[in-house]
C-alpha cells in the first residue's frame, strides 16, 4: 500500500510543475499581447487630442484679447474674443459690464476699446476697437452633452494666453438655490482671476459659451450659452440695446406629464400682455416662440429668448385640442436687475451672473 501510495502521488508533483509554469506563461504572453494593442490605442488616442486641442489653441487665440479696465474700486482684468472683423468682442460682464478705460491687448499692440453693451441678465458685454480684426467662428451649445470635450482659451493671472481643456460637466437652471436667467454649462475646468470673458469652443473650434463665473476654489466654472450673447447682440443690432421680453404667465408643475410637459399655466397676470390673449390658468404649455416645453424650468430658456415688442407664439394644451396664441411681449421686470454669484474676475466678491426668479414654485415668461 505504501508502494501504491508513493507511486500514485508520484507523477502528482511533476505534473503540476510542468503544467502550471506553461499555462502561467501562455496566459501571460496573452494578456501581454492583449494588453499592448490597448494602451497603444489609449497613447494614439491622447496624442491625437493633444494635437486637436493643439491646433484650436492655434488656430482660435488669434481672436483671443487681454482686457484692461478701471471700475470704481480697483483695475479689472479679464479676456476677450473678436466675434466679427471690424473688431467688436464678447467678454463676461464682470470685466466690460461696470468698468471703464478700457485697453486690448491684440496682436502685440495695445488698443483703446468702447463699451457697445452691458448686459447684467445674461452676464455678458460687448466692446469694440477701431481695427480690422480676426473673428471666431459661432457654434451651437445646442450639440453639447454631458461629458463633451471643450477647450477654453483665456489670460489667467498675468500670463499670457493658455489653453484650458476639460468636458461639459452638466447643463444647470440654478445655483445654490437660485435660478440662471438662462440655462448655464457647468465645465469641469479649473479657472482663474484673469479668465472671465474667455470663449469656450467645441472640438471643431467654435465659440459654445462665454466663461462668466467660477465655482468654489476655482475648480470648475460656469458658462454663458453663445446663443444668448447672440441673442443680445441681435437686440443691439435691431434696437441699440438689449430687450428683454416677457408675456406675464405664471407656470408650476403638472400632477402628470401630457402632451410630453408638465409645464402647468397657474396664473395670467393682469395688464400683462398675455392678459386677454386667450390664454387660461390650466392650459399646459408647450411651446414659447421656437423653444419647446417640457418641464416648468424650461420656461427660462423661453423667456430669456423672448424679445420686447416682438409678437411670440404660445402653443398650450387645453383638454384635447392644442392652441396657439399670438402675445407681444413687453419688457422684463428684471431687465435691469439681478441676484449674482461669485465671478472669476474677482473670486472674492459676491458678484457675476444675474439670476430671475424667486421661488421654485412658479416660473414666470
Amino acid at each position: 500500500m505504501s508502494r501504491l501510495s508513493d507511486f500514485s502521488r508520484a507523477p502528482e508533483f511533476p505534473f503540476r510543475f510542468q503544467f502550471r509554469p506553461i499555462f502561467s506563461l501562455g496566459l501571460a504572453f496573452s494578456l501581454f499581447f492583449a494588453t499592448v494593442p490597448l494602451v497603444y490605442a489609449q497613447e494614439q488616442s491622447a496624442t491625437a487630442v493633444s494635437h486637436q486641442v493643439k491646433e484650436i489653441f492655434e488656430h482660435a487665440a488669434k481672436a483671443v484679447v487681454k482686457i484692461h479696465g478701471v471700475d470704481e474700486h480697483c483695475e479689472i482684468s479679464g479676456t476677450g474674443f473678436f466675434i466679427d472683423p471690424t473688431g467688436t468682442l464678447y467678454t463676461a460682464y464682470t470685466v466690460g459690464g461696470e468698468a471703464g478705460n478700457f485697453t486690448i491687448e491684440f496682436n502685440g499692440k495695445k488698443y483703446p476699446a468702447r463699451q457697445l453693451l452691458a448686459d447684467i441678465r445674461s452676464g455678458t458685454a460687448m466692446l469694440k476697437i477701431d481695427a480690422v480684426t480676426p473673428a471666431m467662428t459661432i457654434g451651437k451649445s445646442e450639440e453639447l452633452e454631458v461629458a463633451t470635450p471643450v477647450v477654453a482659451i483665456g489670460y489667467p493671472l498675468d500670463l499670457p494666453e493658455t489653453p484650458n481643456f476639460g468636458m461639459v460637466a452638466g447643463f444647470d437652471h440654478k445655483y445654490l438655490g437660485r435660478y440662471f436667467s438662462t440655462t448655464h454649462l457647468r465645465l469641469n475646468l479649473p479657472t482663474q482671476r484673469g479668465e472671465a470673458g474667455a470663449p469656450l469652443l467645441n472640438m471643431r473650434g467654435e465659440v459654445v459659451g462665454i466663461v462668466v463665473s467660477s465655482l468654489e476654489n476655482n475648480s470648475a466654472c460656469y458658462a454663458v450659452p453663445i446663443e444668448a450673447a447672440e441673442k443680445i447682440r441681435g437686440d443691439f443690432v435691431r434696437f441699440g440695446e438689449a430687450r428683454h421680453g416677457w408675456v406675464g404667465i405664471n407656470v408650476s408643475e403638472a400632477p402628470k406629464p401630457v402632451e410630453g410637459s408638465r409645464a402647468e399655466m397657474t396664473q395670467i397676470m393682469e395688464g400683462t400682455p398675455a392678459a386677454g390673449s386667450g390664454i387660461k390658468p390650466g392650459d399646459i404649455l408647450l411651446q414659447v416662440g421656437r423653444k419647446k416645453v417640457t418641464e416648468p424650468e424650461d420656461v427660462l430658456d423661453a423667456s430669456f429668448f423672448i424679445t420686447a415688442g416682438d409678437v411670440v407664439p404660445i402653443t398650450v394644451l387645453r383638454g384635447n385640442q392644442k392652441l396657439t396664441f399670438n402675445v407681444r411681449a413687453g419688457f422684463h421686470p428684471a431687465s435691469q436687475h439681478g441676484v449674482l454669484i461669485a465671478s472669476p474676475a474677482s473670486p472674492t466678491i459676491n458678484q457675476a451672473i444675474p439670476l430671475k426668479l424667486d421661488s421654485e414654485a412658479q416660473r414666470t415668461p
